[in-house]
């Protein structure tokens, strides 16, 4: 069985998202942006989803963290929460 490991950041708008994208690609750490920004509880531990196999997150989610490169932050990813930024930390 495939898992993976995550963590994210979930904002309301897809500007909001984007505006983030650039300060972590700017040099900005991503567990601080998500403690700072994101409106997920689990922004509170960084953004950190630990480990999860498929089908336990949304389509949209799994797509990116089951198929993408691991060490980029991707997204905007909209799903029916909102916007995500993902950091995929690990998979196996």
């Amino acid at each position: 069985m495939v898992t993976a490991a995550a963590q994210h950041i979930l904002v309301s708008t897809e500007a909001e998202c984007s505006k983030l994208k650039a300060e972590i690609e700017g040099g900005a750490n991503f567990s601080d942006v998500a403690k700072k920004h994101s409106s997920c509880p689990s922004g509170k531990s960084g953004g950190a989803l630990g480990s999860f196999t498929p089908g336990q997150m949304v389509r949209e989610f799994d797509e990116v963290v089951f198929k993408c490169d691991l060490g980029v932050v991707h997204g905007p990813v909209k799903t029916q929460f909102g916007y995500h930024l993902i950091n995929i930390t690990a998979r196996s």
